[in-house]
């Protein structure tokens, strides 16, 4: 019965070739969309779930507020991990990281810049499943200057030498550090990146007890069936013993009254697996992605698939009186209702069989190209996992059977008698189906064009929006350590270089903060203020163009400025200083006495951060030669000349010693902070793209059967004068009508859904009456380019055939 089953669908579906190019065609891109989607989620999903210990490890999350500034960070101090090994029943590891950024090895006289090296303690292993292939992972990084390298970073500097105890300089440090350990590759789905791991107790902080010094990533591991929420209450008591004292300390008043002035210094734990996609942290290693956007391409995965099966559905009743006096004959050869719609599922399941085919061999295709966008590195893997072919294979039976239920009930509906006498018609019931089922495509691939466009013109507003400087033709070099104590004498000498119009130190530049301090105000007692901290040189509102909106800049004719400060307006605003120019910022930097800071002037607000952050306060304290750690960056004339980078990279390597230079455009680096926006807004057109390209094809195919049905109606009309536009015009109608029905729906859900997303952005674009309406003229613009050709080749047939028609 089966083989028979499979043999008539064949056959039934070999006698409709145009239907079963375009519902497979259909199928087969919203398939495409759907595995390519469900790889991009899986995969976002599965960010350190690799590790055994997954749902016992957890990261210390710093939540602070001062002055009204709030930051939640990743940041903690030195001594909370002992603390709490020490003072937390539930806590049984933990493990501390400190990331370097862009690092120098050196061996054997050459160098290799290491993107990702970070300190760690000797428990890393413990607490992340990466495999070592060699050394020991209790031993490894138990003792000052270890070093365990990535496989590929040992193969990059060794080749075929073994490794093991290999002396290696990391940096400046003139000690060398002993290869103690290789492991493999970091999985991309990790939330950190490390290409090198030094050893935690190198660093001259790992014994620290300052309690306000904020600088590493802390995690822990609790016991087997204790509760992070019981960890999470012993935070408080922690910090009472051994942040309040510091408080008095610096700010002269305690821990409760610097928390009832609305204040905040509070921990708690954030589960290890959750880190990837909770943005509203600020990250040490990899951003944080928004899990909004996983909500997105998963609906719009789901409405590709319902553009699909509309398609379907519609082909299918549109054919229905094609395949009606098949049915009558089976109906009347004793085939039951239940027996026929066996059949039309079986074929509906064979065409998206078929589909899944094609949309396999096409996602493996595509692939590369979609990892290239996305940056990301996404594998279809069909043999890797068991459940792999099965989840496909169900993806295509739930498409064809939300595709395929409703017309298998219908056309198995039919009464024999009334077909077998041929008193079947397409009943107005079944042409207002079509209708509404091509108002709901449409009203999908509106919404889809609207929401896209709104995406795009949201971060062309962001790349283009002044940022308070100007960031074109900054060229920096990061890593400015290397130059040590003769940073001035550098500075000099890169000025002498043609192209070169200013040189410029600094702890901090635009896109890259360092430091968020705190700070009193003098006169005003009991209060903190916190503000973003960048030291910088005489000459750095010049290199970067700053605006000075009050006061002055920093000027190497007044001696007395190295001890002064310049503040934002943000400052000026959420602190309310009245009178700028009278404030002392007062800070204690670790010195017996306190810093006093008279303010000099105040720079017009410049984004240090993201659009989606407000402008918040900021400081410039001035940077002396001691501070020899941060940035160098040059602004180069308009048209500088081609030689100007390798005439820089020459200044350097007779100032740096040998270390190679690392630089970039602060234009480009810009960008990088919308880099999610940008690879979304790009997934968006294309899916939406090969979405209006599914419902084009329906409304194709649905033309092309409609204008047969109306054959001989078109024959009159033309017989009595009727001219091509006439014709087209009967026909088009009918379309731009339901086009516009779409517009009424997809515009109140357009908005609601782009309003809701802008809301992540603290400068975002205003919605406006064109967004809106761009999306309607293309969705109708798309709609009569679909049924022109076909509309208009029947209007220009000759009348005499029309009319012999049927």
């Amino acid at each position: 019965m089966i083989r028979h089953l499979f043999k008539y669908s064949f056959r039934a579906l070999a006698r409709q070739k145009s239907y079963v190019a375009i519902n497979i065609i259909g199928l087969t891109i919203s398939l495409v969309c759907s595995m390519i989607i469900a790889l991009f989620i899986i995969d976002e999903l599965s960010y350190d779930q690799y590790n055994e210990n997954k749902d016992r490890i957890y990261r210390v999350i710093l939540n602070g507020k001062m002055g009204g500034q709030e930051v939640t960070v990743t940041s903690t101090a030195s001594p909370i991990g002992p603390t709490m090994l020490n003072e937390f029943p539930e806590v049984e590891s933990f493990l501390r990281m400190n990331g370097w950024g862009e690092t120098i090895l050196k061996y054997d006289g050459k160098y290799f810049t290491e993107k990702r090296f970070i300190e760690v303690d000797s428990t890393f292993f413990d607490f992340f499943s990466i495999p070592l292939l060699r050394g020991n992972s209790k031993t490894v990084l138990n003792e000052k200057r270890n070093l365990v390298l990535s496989e590929s970073t040992a193969l990059k500097i060794f080749g075929n030498i073994d490794p093991m105890n290999k002396l290696i300089q990391i940096g400046n440090d003139t000690t060398f550090h002993r290869v103690t350990g290789i492991m493999e590759d970091i999985p991309d789905n990790t939330h950190f990146q490390a290409s090198a791991l030094g050893s935690f107790m190198t660093n001259p902080r790992s014994g620290d007890g300052r309690w306000l010094s904020n600088s590493f990533s802390t995690y822990v591991m609790l016991k087997p069936g204790s509760s992070p929420e019981s960890a999470n209450a012993r935070f408080i008591p922690m910090i009472e013993k051994y942040v309040g004292p510091v408080v008095t300390k610096y700010f002269g008043i305690s821990l409760e009254e610097f928390l009832s002035q609305g204040n905040k210094y509070n921990m708690y734990l954030q589960k290890l697996t959750n880190i990837h996609l909770d943005p509203s942290i600020e990250q040490e290693f990899k951003a944080a992605n928004d899990p909004r956007y996983l909500w997105i391409f998963g609906s719009i995965a789901v409405l590709i698939m319902i553009i699909a099966a509309v398609n379907f559905m519609n082909l299918s009743t549109a054919l229905a009186a094609k395949r009606a006096k098949e049915v009558g004959i089976k109906k009347v050869s004793g085939s039951s209702k239940n027996m026929l719609v066996v059949q039309f599922l079986v074929e509906t399941m064979l065409l998206a069989f078929f589909a899944l085919i094609a949309a396999v061999v096409i996602t493996e295709i595509t692939l590369p190209y979609f990892n290239n966008v996305l940056n990301i590195n996404l594998k279809l893997a069909l043999f890797k996992v068991w459940y792999t072919i099965p989840a496909l294979l169900i993806l295509s039976g739930f498409i064809g059977l939300l595709a395929g239920a409703y017309p298998a009930f219908y056309l198995s509906s039919f009464s024999p008698y009334m077909v077998l006498k041929g008193r079947l018609r397409s009943g107005r019931r079944q042409g207002q189906l079509r209708s509404a089922l091509v108002v709901l495509q449409f009203s999908i691939s509106i919404v889809l064009i609207i929401g896209t466009m709104i995406m795009f013109r949201q971060l062309n507003y962001m790349q283009d929006k002044d940022p308070g400087f100007k960031k074109e033709q900054i060229m920096v070099i990061s890593e400015a350590h290397a130059i040590g104590k003769k940073l001035n004498s550098f500075k000099e000498e890169l000025k002498k270089i043609s192209g070169v119009i200013s040189v410029s130190s600094s702890t901090a530049i635009p896109g890259h903060n360092n430091n968020n301090n705190g700070y009193r105000i003098k006169g005003r007692v009991n209060e903190s203020f916190l503000l973003q901290t960048c030291w910088a040189d005489f000459d750095f509102f010049e290199t970067y163009r700053m605006e000075i909106v009050s006061g002055r800049y920093f000027d190497p004719s007044m001696g007395t400025d190295t001890a002064a400060c310049i503040i934002n307006e943000s400052a000026v605003k959420s602190y309310t200083l009245t009178d700028p120019f009278a404030t002392r910022f007062l800070v204690s930097d670790d010195e017996p006495e306190e810093i006093q800071m008279p303010v000099i002037g105040v720079v017009k607000d410049f984004h240090h951060e993201s659009l989606r952050s407000p402008i918040s306060p900021y400081i410039f304290r001035f940077k002396n030669e001691e501070v020899n750690w941060g940035f160098i960056s040059l602004r180069l004339s308009e048209n500088y000349p081609n030689t100007v980078v390798e005439d820089i990279e020459n200044a350097w390597s007779s100032f740096a010693a040998g270390s190679p230079m690392q630089s970039f455009f602060l234009d480009k680096d810009f960008e990088r902070m919308y880099r999610e926006e940008e690879q979304n807004a790009q997934l968006s057109i294309i899916f939406t793209i090969l979405g209006i390209v599914i419902a084009a094809l329906g409304l194709y195919g649905l033309t092309s059967f409609t204008v047969v049905q109306r054959t001989k109606e078109i024959g009159v009309r033309k017989a009595f004068g009727a001219t091509v536009g006439n014709i087209w015009y009967l026909i088009a109608r009918e379309i731009v009508i339901l086009v516009i029905i779409s517009s009424a729906i997809a515009v109140p859900l357009s908005w609601m859904v782009a309003d809701n997303w802008l809301q992540n952005f603290h400068y975002r674009i205003t919605l406006q009456v064109p967004d809106f309406l761009y999306g309607i003229m293309l969705a109708i613009t798309i709609a009569l380019l679909t049924i022109s050709y076909r509309a208009i080749k029947t209007a220009r047939a000759n009348p005499t055939e029309s009319l012999r028609y049927e």
